[in-house]
């Protein structure tokens, strides 16, 4: 086995696409070795990358194939040979296409008789001529959405190629890609070692490269910057704000990263820190400076792609592109704190929602009606509540959420503050919009959780009532998003909310401002017509302003659809999932009950037997011909283990009624549990459908109460395979 290294050298390639660039690469190299049976030793191998190559190095490959064999069947004996035993056309066809005579040819037998076969082995080739259309192969198969053509050439890539290393071993494969011809020198830093650099062999190239100030290795570089910015930022006397998105940018832009500490005016820190810290990660990919309390310090870092010798002077260069986005930022606060959150709403009856749904201002009422509702069911303030929710969308006319999109409710918390509203209410208008994106934490406060369950229902309402339900991969007012956020936020705060009532009174708000907006449009086009000179006939809307229950259900439907995906997320069996959802809880966190009950209860060793048992119930009861009585009659029990049955049934439903009024689910299950003795004799030695109607109506009737207290938790026939 030798040491493989490919690496591909190009212009600066796309910043965010280039950690998938190199392990499609990377994959790509690995899937066709796998495909040519040529083996190798991936154990510590990964993808090897910096802005300006892409590399592959695999510590050890096979020098050559293994014996390539082949076994092709031929016709079978009955068409192969005629009635003297010579060869068919059929027979001389297929050793001609073998290349051999037929009497070379093996036989073998299967289910339908014996045929002939040409069985080959043939020595494997070498590695090395594999390589050039191993690495083109890895190459046609990344996915690069906008690749680049130069110079006259009909190839395209990313980026423009201009150097291929390809070493097995210490010998350089001869090969040519994208019109570059392969060799042994790689490039250094464009600035620091702007010279080849010459790879004798695959074991030596991370090392050859750091010489030549090209860290190549993802995982070296990020720690180096780490290490480095932290270090900077204790000299600062503060800590690092280090996001995974913005260093791994950063990461992704050097070659030989230096941390250089900077500062700017402390004026600025009276400037919403969010704004500050949006400038600094989003636009320059630098590294903000927190005090011990988390709040910004006037430092910040930046990571230079070289090892200057005048910091000072980067250091100026930094400090003096990132001072005017400041300023800009501090302007556009200053002016939106003298206009004032309570004005900024105005302009919100002219900014239209949705065509159909009206303006935002129609929405800010929907918003306030359901918040003020919601508040007093989780023990929160309506009035605040509603006030809240008057304010959560001012902010967009904000100069400062006009530049900034992602300060949504983060201004105007700010702007709240300044116009002296409790602050319950400023934090409740910035934690609306929570959780922001996957994995966000939803709101803290009770009325932040209040205001983003209210915004939740009424978008997807309106979105549903709109005619707006995603499709495929089309989600335009992201209702799929907003689903698992309303989901999430009931449930992980313990409200107890009945989520199909919230969804009728949301879907009425929709229902009536779509009417109000025909009726406008209908009222606009009669005022252009008679402009016209042209007469209309006033009429009234048909329609109703109140929802109808499949409205309800296709909503509840959604969002439980939405709730699949996040228990299968935290390890739920698709099966126990279905188990509650059958019974389409009102309560979302009564659903979350459940499905920790049945999780508990499927540990248990009697769970998939009364499984099983409750799904043959089931199906028992669907094929039951007569009426089956509300109550069985102990007298007419017959036969021993049914009158076993029975006593352990009722003592069950005694124990386990109180349990079931209090929501504890887990004590109910583990108490039904134990009558499971008496349902495997039940089904040993009683005949169910006994030929007295009367008897066969009172065993249904037992067995039908014993499914009802099993259903009103779940539908535990879904636990059975």
């Amino acid at each position: 086995m030798k040491p493989l290294l490919i690496e591909l050298g190009t212009e600066e390639l796309p910043v965010k696409a280039l950690p998938g660039l190199a392990q499609a690469f990377f994959d790509g190299v690995v899937a066709a070795l796998e495909k040519r049976g040529v083996g190798f030793d991936a154990a510590d191998a990964r993808p090897l990358y910096t802005p300006r190559r892409l590399a592959v190095l695999l510590p050890a490959v096979d020098a050559e194939q293994p014996e390539q064999r082949s076994e092709v069947l031929g016709p079978y004996l009955n068409i192969a040979l005629d009635a003297d035993g010579k060869p068919t056309r059929a027979l001389e066809g297929f050793a001609a296409k073998a290349g051999i005579e037929w009497t070379a040819l093996e036989r073998t037998t299967d289910a339908k008789g014996e045929r002939f076969v040409h069985r080959a082995v043939k020595p494997g080739a070498q590695t090395a001529a594999l390589l050039p259309e191993i690495v083109a192969e890895a190459i046609a198969a990344m996915p690069i959405p906008k690749p680049m053509r130069w110079g006259d050439h009909d190839y395209a890539f990313a980026r423009p190629v201009h150097w291929l290393v390809l070493l097995l071993g210490s010998d350089v494969v001869e090969a040519q890609v994208l019109g570059v011809k392969s060799d042994r020198m790689s490039r250094g830093h464009r600035f620091e070692h702007d010279k080849p650099v010459w790879i004798g062999q695959p074991q030596d190239y991370i090392d050859a490269l750091r010489a030549a100030h090209v860290l190549v290795d993802p995982v070296e570089r990020r720690a180096r910057i780490v290490a480095e910015v932290e270090a900077a930022a204790r000299q600062a006397g503060g800590s690092a704000r280090i996001t995974d998105d913005n260093l791994e940018q950063v990461v992704c832009l050097t070659e030989w990263p230096a941390a250089v500490l900077c500062s700017f005016e402390s004026a600025f820190l009276a400037v919403p820190q969010e704004a500050l810290i949006e400038t600094m990660e989003i636009n320059q990919k630098f590294f903000p400076v927190l005090s011990d309390g988390g709040k910004l310090t006037e430092h910040f870092i930046g990571i230079a792609n070289i090892q200057s010798r005048d910091v000072a002077e980067v250091r100026k260069g930094y400090e003096r592109v990132i001072r005017p986005r400041f300023a800009d930022a501090k302007f556009f606060f200053d002016e939106d704190l003298k206009q004032g959150l309570v004005s900024m709403g105005d302009g919100l009856k002219t900014v239209t929602y949705q065509a159909r749904l009206g303006s935002v201002a129609d929405k800010v009422a929907r918003v306030a009606a359901l918040a003020e509702a919601i508040a007093p069911q989780v023990g929160a303030d309506p009035a605040q509540a509603r006030r809240a929710a008057e304010l959560a969308k001012n902010d967009l006319q904000s100069r400062m959420v006009n530049e900034f999109p992602e300060l949504q409710g983060i201004a105007g918390r700010h702007y709240a503050l300044a116009a002296g509203e409790p602050s319950e209410v400023a934090l409740a208008i910035d934690e609306a919009y929570q959780p922001r994106f996957a994995g966000d934490d939803i709101a803290l406060s009770p009325l932040g959780k209040v205001l983003a369950i209210a915004e939740r229902l009424d978008t997807l309402a309106g979105g549903f009532a709109a005619g707006l339900k995603p499709t495929g991969n089309k989600d335009p007012f992201a209702l799929r998003r907003n689903a698992l956020g309303l989901a999430r936020t009931v449930i992980e705060s313990g409200f107890e909310l009945n989520l199909q009532n919230l969804l009728v009174e949301a879907n009425d708000f929709a229902v009536e401002a779509l009417m109000l907006t025909e009726m406008d449009r209908k009222a606009d086009a009669t005022k252009e017509a008679r402009k016209q000179g042209v007469e209309v006939k006033s009429g009234a809307i048909q329609g109703s302003a109140r929802s109808n229950f499949q409205d309800v259900q296709d909503l509840y439907d959604f969002i439980l659809d939405r709730l699949r995906g996040y228990y299968a997320d935290k390890g739920v069996p698709a099966a126990h999932f279905n188990a509650v959802a059958e019974l389409k809880p009102a309560s979302l966190y009564d659903f979350d009950t459940r499905i920790d009950a049945i999780g508990t209860f499927a540990t248990l060793p009697e769970a998939e037997a009364l499984a099983a048992a409750n799904k043959r119930i089931g199906n028992i009861l669907k094929k039951a011909d007569i009426a089956i009585p509300a109550m069985e009659d102990p007298a007419l029990f017959s036969e021993p283990a049914e009158r076993a049955l029975g006593e352990a049934v009722e003592a069950a439903l005694d124990d386990t009624t109180p349990a079931l009024h209090q929501h504890d689910y887990v004590r109910v299950l583990n108490r039904l549990a134990l009558v499971r003795p008496q349902v495997d004799a039940f089904f040993d030695q009683v005949m169910v459908n006994a030929d007295d109607p009367a008897v066969r109506g009172n065993r249904l009737a037992l067995l039908k109460r014993l499914a009802d207290r099993f259903g009103a938790i779940a539908a535990i026939g879904h636990l059975s395979a």
